[in-house]
């Protein structure tokens, strides 16, 4: 079940992914190009080329686990510009997998009644 712990990290490989990877392939991208521990429980972040596919990696005491998600239409929304290891909080990874863009995201303008203010 998809249920890690609230104090693991999240990192995002922010490379396209060949989302043929499982486990083995997954977890040494982890160690090789990311630079961690892939049995340390944090969550790795795979997205492929066309944006349309997540794969999530993560190790709990017992074994590996693949989270994965593929769109039938839209994208997964990230900053690819930010570095080829990023780290997420559990909103930002939120946002991810359900497709929300917070790069274009606008604060509309409210109406401010002028004796309320």
């Amino acid at each position: 079940m998809f249920f890690p712990e609230s104090q693991v990290k999240i990192w995002l490989y922010a490379k396209p992914t060949d989302m043929r990877r499982s486990f083995a392939g997954l977890a040494v991208l982890a160690k090789n190009k990311m630079d961690e521990s892939p049995l340390s429980g944090h969550l790795f972040v795979f997205i492929n080329r066309r944006q349309n596919y997540i794969k999530i990696l993560y190790f709990d005491r017992s074994g590996y686990c693949l989270w994965a998600k593929k769109l039938e239409q839209g994208s997964f929304s990230y900053n690819p510009a930010l570095g080829e290891k990023q780290a997420l909080n559990w909103m930002q990874l939120k946002l991810i997998i359900e497709g929300i863009d917070v790069q274009n995201i606008h604060q509309k303008k409210r109406y401010n009644h002028p004796l309320c203010a």
